[in-house]
């Protein structure tokens, strides 16, 4: 599959460049706050996966995401460097990203490179500026690395022996460097020595376990695991104050000395005298907030937590604010789903082997025009690990997701209503542990009369429906699944209303209960499936069944066989690359399947990022990876398609971002057709979507005196125009007419389109 387009490059010599106008967006989480940095007049957030900065003086919020070339791996550590105007971003693998002023974004890898070092050993925990240098704390010891010339310099194995010690944080004293250990207590060194990537020239200045060091106001602090913090010097060690649980972080910070536990903000002055303490954050979205980083500027506190975003406060006033950019709950979203004017999001999760624990108990994200807006979990009756989304179709204010834990949820105008389980629906729902837990609901899927039908994991009667009466109906399947042994992926409804379900053990079920009849297609001669674990089904225009499992892809021709035969055979999709013949997406694990408005399939995998295939899946059009392209990952979770705008939306276990693509679903017929932009004004680069079209409809453009300039045929609802003249070169200013027709000429539209170069 080498041959294939790359639409959008963002890596370049390892250097990012934000782009205008560009066909990506983001959608991140920024609750999970893992480090803070500042400058007089800034403040710098970091999540896991994303950043944002607000300048104090504009009170502008900006986000830094994948699309703006932020390909983080998990965030770790961050500093902001006032001399240099550059932003240090420490990860977990060592990556170490650069934020220029001018908003490029260059990735420095010696870390990741440095094969002398295991991969779990490069985790980067703290960045230290001095005289115009990154002193790196890692897992392994000091990387230093020079902020002007962004080179790295000399690596610190500073352990007994030359052993790679884990150094959480470092700090400059007096012509000393002191390096704060969690196995080996504070090593220090002279900072002038110019051998310090010898260990002999490492001493142990004082015994323990620390998490933190600092040098504030001429004296040395640190922290260790327990609460402590101690005033440290060549005598040993002090204790200064102890704090009810342990040290979160410790920082100095535009003249101030900040400590900041689970629980507690504390400020110190100059003096060492208190001078402000934060307990609580009186906001309902920091209910139960726990603090994991703090810092000051211009004396206002800014409160990093664990889940639930930053927080300003006053010193004096203590007027708190919450200054965290909108996003979901959080960036690793399980299942997307889009009604016509929202898009919904639910966190999950279970394991690959669809293992629920540990239980999380998140909420449910929706996203409009509006923003983001999130139902929190004690609203959803407290169920835990909500895994699928259904929408009626016929009332997109009608919401259903599934818990696989709790049972099913029926949502109604952003309220949950009702809780089903094995406790109030006659014993339809069941439980496989103590009732009302372990009622494991999953692949939800409404049928052509907006009966909702879901599958109840680990019990015989494992399929469920439930009508718009409020009655349930079970089915049994043990005469083909042994129900115990099973779990079910995802399930699509075809149009005579048979049931195409993944499972994990048994392959595809297909099930239509007005036939009464059940077959499964697996392995061998029963299918010719490449696994029995099947992850993900889809119906495409042309009635194929497309099946993707843990080891590649099969399609099934004319599913409506079903009807009539007893066993069905699915097909590999044979490519020509480089004149041999392949199997598409061979041994690939492959999550989710969408079809677009062209009949194109988005095809989401574990550890390959996105394909865009034809049709017939015999081109490859787009292949969108971390490297090439905005996805923050290449471990897709879930994709979902806007068919009206031809928006994808990519759903990873690192963020989601959307692609606004051009296949669109085709209209019935010509009454909503639109053309944007219009007027196309000077500066504008992109394509003119033409939108709403029926199927196979002819596109002619022509110039106000008639001449031809463009013609093409549709595929789906949407053509794209270049403003080209046949490709050659680009049309003058002018009024252009657009002329459309439906394939039998039955139907016809005319559009302006005003162009200014």
């Amino acid at each position: 599959m080498k041959k294939f387009l790359s639409l959008y490059f963002l890596l370049l010599s390892f250097t990012f460049f934000g782009q205008a106008n560009q066909p990506w967006r983001s959608f991140f989480s920024y609750n999970d706050i893992v480090d803070v940095t500042q400058s007089p007049s800034r403040v710098f957030g970091a999540a896991s996966s994303a950043m944002f900065e607000k300048n104090l003086g504009t009170n502008e919020l900006k986000t830094i995401t994948s699309v703006d070339g932020l390909k983080a791996e998990t965030i770790t550590a961050v500093h902001h460097s006032a001399e240099f105007n550059r932003t240090l971003v420490g990860n977990s693998n060592g990556l170490l990203i650069v934020i220029n002023g001018d908003n490029t974004i260059v990735n420095k890898i010696g870390i990741v490179q440095e094969t002398t070092v295991a991969a779990t050993k490069k985790r980067i925990n703290h960045i230290y500026e001095y005289q115009g240098k990154a002193y790196i704390s890692c897992d392994f010891g000091i990387a230093v690395f020079n902020i002007a010339t962004l080179e790295f310099g000399d690596t610190y194995y500073l352990g007994p022996n030359g052993a790679e010690i884990s150094v959480q944080q470092c700090a400059i004293l007096g012509g000393r460097i002191f390096a704060a250990s969690s196995t080996n207590g504070i090593r220090a060194a002279s900072l002038s020595n110019p051998n310090l990537n010898d260990f002999n020239q490492w001493t142990e200045y004082v015994t323990g376990n620390f998490s933190g060091i600092v040098d504030y106001e001429g004296q040395l602090f640190a922290n260790d695991d327990a609460g402590f913090l101690f005033r440290v010097t060549d005598a040993g060690t002090a204790v200064f104050t102890t704090f009810p649980s342990a040290i979160t972080d410790l920082r100095e910070a535009n003249g101030y000395m900040v400590v900041t536990c689970a629980n507690r903000v504390t400020v110190y002055n100059q003096d060492l005298i208190q001078a402000s303490q934060i307990n609580v954050i009186p906001l309902p979205e920091a209910q139960n907030a726990s603090f994991s980083c703090a810092t000051v500027v211009a004396e206002t506190l800014f409160i990093g937590t664990v889940a639930n975003g930053m927080f300003s406060a006053g010193f004096n006033n203590l007027s708190f604010e919450s200054i965290t950019p909108n996003g979901p709950q959080r960036s690793n979203i399980f299942r997307i789903k889009k009604s016509p004017s929202a898009l919904w999001a639910v966190y999950g999760d279970y394991s690959f082997y669809y293992n629920p624990y540990p239980l999380e108990y998140l909420g449910v994200s929706k996203f409009t025009d509006k923003g983001w807006s999130t139902i929190t979990n004690e609203a959803l009756f407290n169920a835990a690990s909500i895994s699928d989304i259904a929408i009626n179709p016929v009332n997109e204010k009608q919401v259903y997701v599934s818990s696989f834990h709790n049972g099913l949820i029926k949502i109604e105008n952003d309220e949950p209503v009702m809780l089903y389980n094995d406790l109030n629906t006659n014993n339809n729902l069941q439980s496989i542990q103590t009732p009302g837990t372990g009622v494991r609901i999953n692949s939800l899927a409404f049928d052509k009369d907006s009966n909702l039908w879901l599958t109840n994991t680990r019990i015989e009667k494992a399929l469920k429906m439930l009508k718009p009466s409020g009655s349930w109906t079970s089915y049994s399947i043990k005469d083909v699944i042994d129900p115990p042994n099973n779990d079910y992926g995802r399930m699509v409804i075809d149009r005579n209303g048979t049931k195409w379900i993944a499972t994990s053990y048994f392959g595809v079920l297909a099930f239509n209960e007005t036939l009464n009849k059940k077959i499964i297609i697996t392995q061998g001669d029963n299918g010719n499936l490449p696994s029995f674990d099947v992850r993900s089904v889809a119906i495409d225009n042309n009635n194929r069944l497309w099946i993707g499992t843990n080891k590649g892809l099969r399609v099934l021709a004319g599913i409506d066989r079903f009807t009539t035969e007893n066993s069905l055979t699915t097909n590999p999709i044979i490519i020509l690359e480089d004149g041999v013949a392949q199997e598409l997406m061979y041994e690939q694990g492959i999550a989710d399947i969408a079809v677009d408005g062209s009949n194109n399939k988005w095809l989401g995998t574990t550890g390959a990022g996105a394909f865009l295939v034809s049709p017939d899946g015999q081109q490859t059009l787009f292949h969108f990876t971390k490297q090439n392209s905005p996805l923050p990952s290449d471990n897709i979770n879930d994709i979902e398609i806007d068919n009206v705008t031809g928006e994808v939306f990519f759903a990873t276990d690192k963020g989601m971002v959307s692609y606004r693509g051009t296949s669109t679903e085709a209209s019935d017929d010509l009454s909503k057709v639109y053309v944007f932009p219009n007027p196309v004004r000077p500066g504008f680069e992109d394509d003119v979507k033409i939108s709403g079209l029926v199927d196979e409809a002819n596109i002619k453009i022509t110039d106000i005196e008639g001449n031809l300039v463009y013609e093409t045929t549709s595929e789906g609802g949407t053509v794209l125009w270049d403003t080209r003249a046949f490709g050659k070169y680009k049309v003058a200013s002018g009024v252009y007419m657009i002329f459309i027709s439906s394939e039998d000429g039955t139907q016809t539209k005319v559009k302006k389109l005003m162009i200014v170069r």
